[in-house]
Order: structure tokens, then sequence, then C-alpha cells
């Protein structure tokens, strides 16, 4: 693709909750009661460790991108609680850190079969101008509700690979912030890492894009939050946008064939020094 962002990508990953589709914000939520239910049964020695679950900073530190499983029990070694790990199949509650993650499961679900979920605008307008460029794109999620949701938000034809959280489990892939996830999907799509870029709104998704070796990794932060942005620039990403629309170029609706976006940066990482002269 042309612009001197997407010089050498072939072909573009990317997650799905709040980068694709809305859905983070129902996800969070559903996080928050569970955990919060949680630190009331078992209260942490610590009284700081005691506040409430917050949907922004501790959604994106520790739960955002990975697993039920490997969320829950990195929200909850955060606060010093080091509850049994019990597995996927425990019924819902605060007693195991299965049993969180299957709270948390239901909540989400209840909710989501309450709530609309819609595609981001500007996610849409990249897609489309992508689709019409051909540029082979996979989505990416570790939940098992990824093809649910993008399918409800009217964007599943616009991917050629989906690998979500079934398919992960049935391969026995690692979470993020291991890169297998976006490997598969690169693998699928018949290009390489190096030919592909990766557009990730998590601190463990942007570094398991750089620790793939990814010719591009896209953070979104769509809070801007104090230091939100920075951590995606420390933890992997080459720069930060608000919005996938501020990779279209100026004055396009993502119709049509434009020259591929030039991706002016909301933020991005620092060009590393020049090597001393001898």
């Amino acid at each position: 693709m042309s612009g001197s962002r997407w010089r050498g990508v072939d072909a573009v990953v990317l997650d799905t909750d709040g980068v694709i589709t809305d859905s983070a914000k129902i996800h969070a939520a559903a996080w928050k009661t569970a955990f919060d239910a949680c630190l009331l049964a078992h209260p942490p020695d610590d009284p700081a460790a005691r506040r409430p679950f917050d949907v922004r900073d501790d959604y994106l530190r520790h739960v955002d991108g990975r697993s039920r499983q490997d969320g829950a029990a990195a929200f909850l070694a955060s606060r010093g609680l080091r509850l049994p790990r019990g597995s996927p199949d425990d019924s819902p509650g605060t007693d195991t850190v299965g049993a969180v993650a299957a709270y948390k499961e239901q909540l989400f679900t209840r909710r989501l079969s309450e709530q609309g979920i819609d595609a981001y605008p500007g996610t849409a307008r990249l897609l489309r101008m992508l689709r019409a460029r051909a540029v082979p794109l996979a989505a990416v999620s570790a939940s098992r509700h990824a093809r649910e949701l993008i399918t409800r938000a009217g964007v599943l034809p616009c991917f050629d690979v989906l690998v979500d959280g079934a398919e992960a489990a049935r391969l026995r892939l690692p979470g993020k912030p291991e890169p297998a996830l976006f490997l598969e999907a690169a693998r699928r799509l018949g290009v390489p890492p190096d030919r592909t870029a990766v557009v990730e709104d998590a601190l463990a998704g942007v570094e398991a894009g750089r620790r793939g070796g990814f010719a591009l990794v896209i953070g979104v932060d769509r809070t801007g939050g104090p230091g939100t942005g920075d951590a995606l620039l420390e933890h992997g990403a080459d720069l930060v946008v608000r919005d996938l629309a501020e990779l279209l170029p100026a004055g396009t609706d993502g119709s049509g064939e434009p020259d591929a976006p030039p991706a002016p940066p909301a933020r991005a990482a620092p060009e590393p020094p020049a090597p001393p002269e001898d």
C-alpha cells in the first residue's frame, strides 16, 4: 500500500472489541460488576487494594485483549488476591478465578442480548477503503463472541479471516501478549508478519504485535485518558490514533479506490537516535 506509514504493508489484522465494534464498554461494565463483587467477598489485606474496579484504567491494564481466565487472574493478582485458579467450567461466583470469569461471561451475555452493537464509523470507513483496494483483512479477538459481534455490526463481509477465542482454544494458542493469535491470522491471510499491520487498543495487544515482528503496530486510544497513549507506545505501538478515521486521506468517505491512508498519528513513537559518528 502507498503512504509513508503504510509502506511495506500488504495486509491488516484488527482487534475486535474497541477497534472494530463498540463492545468494549459492555465487557468493561460486566468485569466491573464481577470484580467488585469479588473484592467485597474477599477484601484484600491492603485497604488501598479494595477500591472498585476502574472501567478505564484497570480494564486497559489488566483485562483488555486477554482471555477471560487470564484477564481475571491478572486483575485479581494486581490487588493481591490469590484465589484458586479453578477452571472455565466453574459456576459463576467469586471463589475461584474461573468462577469470577464465568460470572463476567454471564453478565456480558445478558447485556449483549439487551444492547445493540455497532461498528465504529471511522473503522467502517477504513474497512470499506481497504476492501476496495483488495487488501487482505483479518479480525482477531480473545473473545468467543467475536463472530456474533462483527456480524451484528454489519462488517463481517469485510474480512477474509476471523480468529477468535473459540479458534484459540481449539488450536491451544496462548493469549496476548503472546503473538499467536495475530500470527495465525497472518498465516491464514497468506502474508508474512513483516508485511502485515496490526491495529489494537489493548496494551497486551500492541505488545503482541511488537513481539510478533509485525510491520506496523497501530494503537487506538479512544478514551484519551492521561497516559493512555504513552502506555500504548511504551508497550509496542508505532503510532497511536484516537479513531481509525485518522488513517483515511483527508476528504475521503471510504468509498471508491483512493490512495491507501497516510496515517497521520495522534501520537507517534520517537525515532531512535542516530548512531554516533566515528
